[in-house]
């Protein structure tokens, strides 16, 4: 994005104005939309990233300090010494749906990622606009040929 910028961005806005105003806020629209949506639906964003393999984000992570049994000096233990294994099954959490109900919604959360998205958002625009401004002025619904 740093070949767009100064004077190549002030012609973009003077050649195109309020049709890049209007692709870029429906381009936002429909990313609040989505992100909305999908929040939602309970989708939950860090399983999303462990599909993905984006490193960091992993909930596989090995635990760096297992707990060991303490050897016994002779091998073995009796009835009384065994120790008593008790498995509880711990549901996954659901990390976008406990911030979505801690931020006061799913639209909040939406405007933020969306806020997030504006470097995404920017190179949507910037290519969505000729193509749509060569369409309304084709037909007849802005009045500079572009």
């Amino acid at each position: 994005m740093a070949a767009f910028s100064g004077s190549r961005f002030k012609e973009f806005v003077k050649k195109y104005g309020k049709v890049a105003l209007g692709v870029h806020f429906s381009v936002s629209a429909a990313s609040i939309t989505g992100l909305y949506v999908a929040i939602k639906n309970n989708v939950d964003v860090e399983s999303m990233f462990d599909k993905l393999h984006l490193p960091g984000f992993s909930k596989d992570q090995k635990n760096p300090n297992p707990s060991t049994q303490s050897p016994v000096p002779d091998g073995f233990l009796t009835d009384e010494q065994k120790p008593t294994v008790v498995v509880v099954e711990e549901k996954p959490r659901n990390r976008t749906a406990e911030l979505a109900a801690s931020t006061g919604g799913a639209l909040a959360l939406a405007v933020l990622c969306n806020k997030a998205l504006f470097p995404v958002r920017v190179p949507i625009t910037v290519a969505l606009t000729p193509p749509v401004a060569r369409f309304l002025a084709r037909r007849k619904i802005i009045k500079n040929r572009v």
